[in-house]
């Protein structure tokens, strides 16, 4: 299968699954997935981020290669595709050190906007809360923050806020 005919394809939507299954554990069609996630692309970069994210559900150590180049791409302008299935994917693998500093800056960032799509900001609370579990100094801010979120938060961030907050409640009052 030609992965970029494939996602250009105009009956995509219907055959994703398909897409991600033709990947199944080779890291060279991976790399190629990647490309197109990293296009300029909108549709392309769009889409490849769809099946990226279904590519990591199942085998998450794939993504390894690409996490600091994906930290670097969330600081150019992009749309919510490639945000959201970035932040969803940071979710299931461990971030490496050297990348906590900037991925906490863009978690944070997106929690405080209002503009960001509820699932951009819920991911990012995730995320953010699984660094707090390696820089435990952030938690403080970190719980300030979901609190002032939950005020006028969907339901969707009261949920997740809600999960969260009883975790580090417990934890900075250890």
């Amino acid at each position: 299968m030609d992965l970029e005919k494939a996602i250009r394809h105009p009956l995509f939507n219907e055959n994703v699954t398909e897409v991600a299954q033709s990947i199944k554990g080779n890291s060279v069609r991976f790399k190629q997935l990647m490309d197109l996630f990293f296009s300029q692309e909108y549709r392309v970069n769009q889409r490849a981020a769809w099946v990226m994210s279904h590519c990591v559900d199942k085998e998450p150590e794939l993504i390894i290669p690409y996490l600091t180049k994906m930290v670097k791409n969330l600081y150019k302008p992009s749309n919510d595709a490639i945000k959201r299935n970035t932040m969803r994917v940071f979710q299931q693998v461990e971030i490496p050190e050297k990348l906590w500093g900037e991925t906490l800056e863009k978690c944070f960032e997106y929690m405080e906007s209002n503009s960001e799509a509820i699932a951009i900001r819920v991911f990012a609370m995730t995320v953010a809360y699984q660094i707090s579990q390696k820089v435990p100094e952030i938690k403080p801010e970190l719980k300030a923050l979901i609190e002032e979120m939950m005020v006028y938060g969907s339901a969707g961030i009261k949920s997740r806020g809600g999960k969260i907050l009883k975790k580090l409640e417990k934890e900075i009052n250890r």
